[in-house]
C-alpha cells in the first residue's frame, strides 16, 4: 500500500434548492393562495476519522469532491428534501488547513471525530413565504443559496507514543520488528526507509503502545534535504523519542549532534520532548570502544545511554522498561496539571448562594 501522508483536495457542498411559485387549485376555494414551498438544504461535506485507515491514498488520484444539491421545493407548500451530507473518510490524526490562506481549519485525532469542512447551500423560498395581508397572491420566490468550495490541504501526523528516531541505517526499521508485528523491510545492506512504520509494542500487563520508525532524518532534513522534511511533523505528536544511534558508524557522537541539530531548527518543541538515548548494534562493536562512546555521550547529553543490539535482541528490556517508565511520568504528569486547571477554575467560580429553606405548615 502506497503511504501518503499530504494532499490538497478541493470539496464543494451542494447548492440548496430553489423555491417555487405555484397557487393552490382546489375545489370550493375560489381565491386559491399562494403554495409554492421552499427549496431544500443542499449536502454538506463532512471528514470523518476512521482508525482502519493508515494514508490518504484515497484522496491522491481524485481532486473534487462534491455534495449532492438540495430538492426544489414542491406546490401545496411541500419543502423540497435536504441532500445527504457527503462523508470523507479520512485516517485518524489527519490536520485540515486552508488551501489558499493556510488556515488550520481542525483535526481528527480520534475514531469517529467529525470535521464539517463546506457547509451546504440553504434553500430558496417559495411564493407562500411571502404571503401578507398586503400582498395575498405573491408571484415572488428566491433560489437556493450556492454551497461552500474551498481549497484543502491534508496532513497525516501519525498518532503514535514513540518515536523511533535516528539517521539512515541506525537500525530503526529492525527494532520496531523486532518488538512488534510489523514487518518493515529490513536488509544487511544499506538503504534508507521510505514510509514510517508503525507497530504496537505490549507492556507485560497487556496495554499496547504504539510506536513510529521515523525514517529519513539526514543534516539538512528541516530544510526539505532527503525525506526528513516530509516526515518530521511524524513526530510532533509523539510523547517521547527513542533516539537510536549506530555504534559501529565512525563518526558516532556527530551523528547524535546532527539528529539533535535537526531536531532544534525544526521548532515546534521536538528538541525539548524528553529523549531515550540507545546505541544500537551492539554485537558488531569492540567492548572497549563501547565503554568509551558510552562514557563520552553521557558526558555530552548529560542523559544515560543504553546498550542494546535489535538484532540479537540484547538490551532491549532494560530499554523498554525505561520507556514505560517515561510514559508513566508524563501522563501523571499531565494528570496533575490537569487536576490543577479544574482546582484553579472551581476557586475562581462564584459561590452559589445559599437559601434557607421555607417551612410551610399545613393549616387546617
Amino acid at each position: 500500500m502506497q503511504f501518503i501522508d499530504q494532499v490538497k483536495v478541493e470539496v464543494q457542498a451542494g447548492d440548496g434548492g430553489d423555491g417555487i411559485v405555484a397557487f393552490r387549485r382546489e375545489k370550493y376555494v375560489p381565491a386559491g393562495g399562494p403554495s409554492g414551498g421552499n427549496g431544500g438544504k443542499g449536502g454538506s461535506v463532512v471528514l470523518v476519522a476512521n482508525n482502519q485507515l493508515q494514508t490518504l491514498l484515497d484522496f491522491k488520484f481524485r481532486h473534487v469532491f462534491k455534495a449532492d444539491f438540495g430538492a426544489r421545493g414542491g406546490p401545496k407548500g411541500k419543502t423540497g428534501a435536504t441532500a445527504d451530507d457527503l462523508i470523507l473518510q479520512v485516517p485518524c490524526g489527519t490536520a485540515v488547513y486552508d488551501a489558499e490562506t493556510d488556515e488550520f481549519i481542525g483535526e481528527l485525532l480520534n475514531k469517529g471525530d467529525e470535521l464539517l469542512v463546506a457547509k451546504g447551500g440553504k434553500g430558496g423560498l417559495g411564493n407562500e413565504h411571502f404571503l401578507n395581508n398586503h400582498n395575498r397572491a405573491p408571484e415572488k420566490c428566491l433560489p437556493g443559496l450556492p454551497g461552500e468550495i474551498r481549497m484543502l490541504r491534508m496532513e497525516l501526523k501519525l498518532i503514535a507514543e514513540v518515536g523511533i528516531i535516528g539517521l539512515p541505517n541506525a537500525g530503526k526499521s529492525t527494532l520496531i520488528s523486532v518488538l512488534s508485528a510489523a514487518k518493515p523491510k529490513v536488509a544487511d545492506y544499506p538503504f534508507t526507509t521510505l514510509v514510517p512504520n508503525l507497530g504496537v509494542v505490549r507492556r507485560e500487563t497487556g496495554d499496547g503502545t504504539v510506536f513510529a520508525d521515523i525514517p529519513g532524518l539526514i543534516e539538512g532534513a528541516h530544510q526539505g534535504v532527503g525525506l526528513g522534511h516530509d516526515f518530521l511533523r511524524h513526530v510532533e505528536r509523539t510523547r517521547v523519542l527513542l533516539h537510536l544511534i549506530d555504534i559501529t558508524d565512525d563518526n558516532v557522537l556527530n551523528n547524535y549532534q546532527t539528529i539533535q541539530d535537526e531536531l532544534k531548527s525544526y521548532g515546534r518543541g521536538l528538541s525539548d520532548r524528553p529523549q531515550i538515548l540507545a546505541f544500537n548494534k551492539n554485537d558488531a562493536s569492540d567492548t572497549e570502544l563501547t565503554e568509551y562512546l558510552t562514557e563520552e555521550l553521557e558526558r555530552i547529553s548529560g542523559s544515560k545511554i543504553f546498550v542494546v543490539s535489535a538484532a540479537t535482541q540484547e538490551g532491549l528490556k532494560p530499554l523498554l522498561q525505561e520507556v514505560w517508565q517515561t510514559l508513566d511520568d508524563i501522563k501523571a504528569m499531565e494528570l496533575a496539571e490537569e487536576e490543577a486547571l479544574q482546582a484553579a477554575a472551581a476557586a475562581a467560580a462564584p459561590p452559589i448562594p445559599e437559601f434557607e429553606a421555607e417551612v410551610l405548615i399545613p393549616t387546617r
